[in-house]
């Protein structure tokens, strides 16, 4: 039975570090600000923004949520980052994705300063990245380097397998594993014989958005198999991996719910409370 990587846990220890790193701030008269903006009415959108608020409040830090309509314009939505990027209490903007359609996300994104792009999503932060070079990480990918690391996962010189190659997951999380000496391959819906790719996986991550995607036939024995999807079934929340049948094969694994999700947010509040401290020094 593979050992559960459980993002409850791990968040929790790492919300008390988060917290006593707001409180020295506060001891420095420095306070630490995230400004979310959510367009339109996107139900899954509404939880993530509640969950951020709640983590904020937990950790005494100051979190202002926007609200505007799904007819917002690019031009308002333009200003109302402009104005954020000016607004010293705000520490992180976060535009909540995936935004209307009429909407142009990559320049949305763009608008963002890289300083305060506690999402890890802007062009010089990815390209940072990318260079090996300090900037902001992506926050799902940074909370999946986390989980590997505190389970003791071994990285260095392993076979590690992406599926999906989404600029918020997939690229980002390769990089990470890339840097910590994994020898990566990305697969994505073009791949061909997918499972030959898999099998051979001391890592494998799964990033794809369909229900129960990874079987266990599909999984080396002893791998460290971390799920990052989020499907509805039946009115269940259950990941990308058939966890019941991976559970018995894999080393470690991540649960859905209760697994990368926790992380995720963790690693939101630990990008601006970080850029909170470059502005303190």
């Amino acid at each position: 039975m593979a050992i559960i990587l459980d993002g409850k846990i791990m968040a929790a220890e790492l919300m008390e570090g988060l917290k006593a790193r707001v409180d020295a701030l506060k001891e420095k008269n420095v306070s630490v600000g995230l400004a979310v903006i959510l367009v339109g009415e996107d139900p899954a959108s509404q939880v993530y923004v509640r969950n951020k608020g709640k983590a904020c409040e937990e950790l005494g830090i100051l979190s202002e949520t926007i609200r505007l309509p799904e007819n917002t314009t690019q031009k308002e939505l333009e200003n109302l980052i402009d104005k954020l990027n000016q607004d010293d209490r705000m520490d992180g903007i976060l535009v909540q994705l995936p935004l209307p359609r009429h909407l142009d996300e990559a320049a949305v994104l763009r608008k963002i300063i890289p300083e305060k792009d506690v999402d890890g999503f802007h062009i010089e932060n990815a390209g940072k990245l990318f260079t090996g070079q300090t900037g902001v990480t992506a926050c799902t990918p940074k909370g999946i380097m986390h989980m590997l690391k505190k389970g003791n996962v071994p990285l260095s010189g392993k076979e590690a397998v992406v599926i999906g190659r989404s600029n918020i997951v997939g690229k980002p999380i390769a990089m990470l594993l890339l840097n910590e000496n994994c020898t990566v391959t990305i697969c994505h819906s073009r791949t061909q014989d997918l499972a030959a790719h898999t099998k051979n996986a001391d890592i494998l991550v799964a990033a794809v958005g369909k229900a129960k995607f990874v079987t266990a036939d599909m999984v080396k024995p002893g791998a460290a198999v971390i799920d990052v999807g989020i499907n509805r079934v039946d009115g269940k929340v259950v990941g990308d991996v058939d966890y019941a049948e991976v559970e018995k094969i894999a080393g470690y694994i991540t649960p859905v719910p209760g697994g990368v999700g926790k992380m995720t947010i963790g690693m939101l509040t630990e990008n601006t409370i970080e850029s909170a401290e470059r502005k303190a020094q």
